[in-house]
């Protein structure tokens, strides 16, 4: 091999190297980012200290706050109360007509927008920004919003259910099973020692507009929930 062969080897090699070591850092960045955005929540208890009847009978509308924030362990239960996964051909914990699920769980606080995916038990946070100001707003004031440490936001893609049961029939469908997870999450409240108040109460175009919900969702409930005080 020539010298000048040589050199030329030597270059190639060194641009290689350059470049894998350029690519490598850039998915270790892309990997931290990716992961960083993911909350992988602790699996959820299925034995708890309260009763389902204690819990039936404690249960009230609170709308005043402590400072507290919800621990990971709360924030699970919650989750996983109102749309958790319990069966292996993944039904969960509110009965849905025709298993369809056309509810999405999302949750604001202090640290981001989350969006709650059922299969692997996790949180996605779609934005770090607190929107539960910009949500109090939209919800005509309400301060129980911005009191609470945390506000789960249900909403709902009627399209799921239509394309089996029609459209006169799915409205009803849906809005019966978003009554039944809100119903399992205030409960699960209730039974951590927290309490929630479900509000219906909103605009529907600036709620959507301030969570930045896909076209095909409709918002249909917001829960705060935290410590009363």
């Amino acid at each position: 091999m020539s010298r000048e062969d040589s050199l030329c080897v030597s270059v190639i090699a060194c641009l290689v190297g350059a470049a894998m070591s350029s690519a490598m850092g850039a998915a270790m960045i892309q990997s931290k980012s990716s992961s960083a955005s993911i909350l992988q929540l602790p699996a959820p208890e299925q034995k708890g200290k309260m009763s389902l009847e204690e819990a039936l009978a404690r249960r009230r509308s609170v709308r005043e706050f402590t400072r507290e924030v919800l621990t990971e362990r709360e924030l699970s239960q919650l989750l996983w109360a109102a749309q958790g996964i319990t069966h292996a051909d993944g039904l969960r914990t509110a009965p849905s007509a025709g298993a369809l699920y056309p509810l999405e769980l999302y949750v604001a606080s202090a640290s981001g927008f989350y969006h709650y995916e059922a299969r692997p038990h996790q949180l996605a946070r779609l934005s770090d920004r607190d929107l539960r100001a910009a949500i109090r707003r939209a919800a005509l004031d309400q301060e129980a919003i911005s009191q609470a440490p945390a506000v789960f936001v249900i909403a709902a893609d009627y399209e799921r259910t239509s394309r089996k049961y029609g459209a006169a029939r799915t409205p009803r469908y849906v809005h019966m099973e978003v009554g039944h997870a809100a119903q399992n999450l205030l409960l699960e409240a209730v039974a951590l020692g927290l309490g929630g108040v479900p509000i219906g109460a909103f605009d529907d175009e600036a709620l959507q507009n301030t969570l930045g919900l896909p076209t095909d969702q409709r918002p249909l409930y917001l829960v705060p929930v935290g410590h009363p005080r």
